[in-house]
C-alpha cells in the first residue's frame, strides 16, 4: 500500500502536462458568468471607491487642510 502511494505521488510530481485548454476555457467561462451576474454591484463598488478617493484627494490639496488638519472634512461612511 505504501509503495502504491509513493508511486502515485511520484507520478503526480513528474506530471508536467499542466492545464489543458478545456480547463482554461471553463475557468474563463465561470469568471465571465460571475462578472456578468454581479456587474451592477461591481460597477457601483468601483464608482464608490473612486468617488471616495477623489474626495480625499480634493481635501488633501486645500491650504487650510494642510495648515490645520482639524478643518479637513472626513469622507462619508459607505
Amino acid at each position: 500500500m505504501l509503495h502504491y502511494i509513493r508511486r502515485l505521488l511520484h507520478q503526480v510530481w513528474k506530471d508536467e502536462e499542466g492545464l489543458g485548454t478545456l480547463e482554461l476555457l471553463l475557468i474563463v467561462a465561470v469568471l465571465v458568468i460571475v462578472a456578468v451576474a454581479f456587474r451592477k454591484w461591481i460597477l457601483s463598488f468601483i464608482k464608490s471607491l473612486f468617488g471616495q478617493a477623489n474626495e480625499e484627494l480634493g481635501n488633501a490639496g486645500n491650504k487650510e487642510c494642510l495648515s490645520n488638519p482639524s478643518t479637513c472634512t472626513s469622507p462619508a461612511a459607505p
